[in-house]
C-alpha cells in the first residue's frame, strides 16, 4: 500500500477538488494507494469535510491533531501514522500547486528501485521577482553553509519504506525535512514539473513563516554561522582599531568634544560585535532548549477511516 500524506490547515475551499484529483491518480497507479489527510488544528470546516470524504471515498483516511503544530510537524505526524503499513509514502500539499500527475511517475521510479524521488520545479517563471530572488538567495545561502538542499524542491516527494524508517529514526524536534531527507542517501531520482497557481484558499506560508523556515533550515544543518561570529568579530575589531586611531588623532588635534572619543569607540566595538554574536548564538541556544525538553511532536485528537 502506498500512502499519499497531505497536511491540511484551513483547506476546506480546496479539499474536495484535491480528493477528486488524487483519487483519479490512484486509479492509474501500478500499486494500490490511499490518501491520509492530517488536519493540523484547522479552524474552519476542514475536519468535518475529511470525515465526509472518508465516507464518500473508501480510500481516504484522516488524522486530526489536537493543536496547530505547523506544516513540518503535521507532515511528520502523517508519516509516523502510516509507517508501519506503507511500502512507500508520497507527501504533497493540499493546495494542488504541485502536479498530482507526477505521482504516477514517482511510483514507477519506486518500482524501478528508487528510494527517494524528489518533485522538483522545472522553473520559477510563475513567481514574482521578489519570491524568485529570495528563493535563489536562500538556496545559495544553504549551499554556502554546507547544507544538502535540493534546489527548487519543497515537500513533494516519495519515500520508500526503508527511506521513511531512516528519516523517522531522527530524534530532533526542530524539523526541516527539506534538509533532512538529502542526508539519508539511498537511491535518488528527480521528477520535474511546472508548479500551478493555488486553486482556492489562501497561502499558508506568508513571508513571516518563510523566514522562520529559512532560519530553521540554516540553524538546523550548519554551525558555520557560529564560526562566522569569530570572523566578523575580527573584522569589527580591525574597524574599531582604525576608528580608535582616527579618534585619538582628532582628540590630539582638539577637534573633539569631551567624551566623544570614548562614546564612538564603544558604539563601534561593543555594540556591533556583541549584539551580532548574541543574536546568532541565541538562535542555537534556542534550538538546544527545544531539543533537550523532548516534548512530543504532536497529539492526535481524532481519526477517521481506519
Amino acid at each position: 500500500m502506498i500512502y499519499i500524506v497531505v497536511p491540511c490547515y484551513n483547506e476546506e475551499a480546496v479539499l474536495e477538488e484535491t480528493t477528486r484529483q488524487l483519487a483519479a491518480v490512484i486509479k492509474n497507479l501500478v500499486r494500490p494507494a490511499r490518501i491520509l489527510y492530517v488536519d493540523d488544528g484547522s479552524r474552519d470546516n476542514t475536519w468535518n469535510l475529511i470525515q465526509r470524504l472518508s465516507e464518500e471515498y473508501g480510500l481516504v483516511r484522516g488524522v486530526r491533531l489536537a493543536h496547530n503544530v505547523g506544516h513540518q510537524q503535521a507532515l511528520w505526524a502523517g508519516m509516523e501514522h502510516v509507517a508501519a503499513e506503507a511500502e512507500a509514502i508520497v507527501s504533497i500539499d493540499a493546495d494542488l500547486q504541485d502536479d498530482v500527475d507526477v505521482i504516477g511517475r514517482m511510483v514507477m521510479d519506486y518500482t524501478e528501485g528508487a528510494d527517494v524521488v524528489y518533485g522538483v520545479r522545472a522553473d520559477r517563471s510563475s513567481d514574482s521577482f521578489f519570491k524568485k530572488w529570495t528563493a535563489q538567495a536562500f538556496y545559495g545561502l544553504m549551499k554556502a553553509l554546507g547544507s544538502e538542499t535540493v534546489y527548487n524542491h519543497a515537500d513533494f516527494r516519495l519515500l520508500s519504506q526503508r527511506a521513511l524508517a531512516a528519516l523517522l529514526a531522527h530524534q530532533e524536534r526542530n524539523l526541516y525535512l527539506r534538509g533532512m531527507v538529502p542526508l539519508l542517501g539511498f537511491n535518488v531520482r528527480m521528477e520535474y514539473y511546472n508548479r500551478k497557481e493555488r486553486q482556492a484558499g489562501e497561502s499558508k506560508y506568508p513571508l513571516s513563516k518563510m523566514l522562520s523556515l529559512a532560519v530553521d533550515g540554516v540553524t538546523s544543518f550548519s554551525v558555520k554561522p557560529l564560526r562566522l561570529i569569530f570572523i566578523l568579530g575580527v573584522v569589527f575589531i580591525l574597524i574599531a582599531l582604525g576608528v580608535i586611531i582616527w579618534a585619538l588623532a582628532e582628540h590630539v588635534r582638539g577637534n573633539t568634544i569631551q567624551g566623544w572619543t570614548s562614546l564612538l569607540v564603544s558604539l563601534w566595538f561593543v555594540g556591533g560585535t556583541f549584539l551580532l554574536a548574541l543574536g546568532v548564538t541565541g538562535e542555537y541556544i534556542g534550538k538546544i532548549y527545544k531539543e533537550v525538553k523532548h516534548r512530543p511532536h504532536y497529539f492526535v485528537m481524532d481519526e477517521v477511516g481506519k
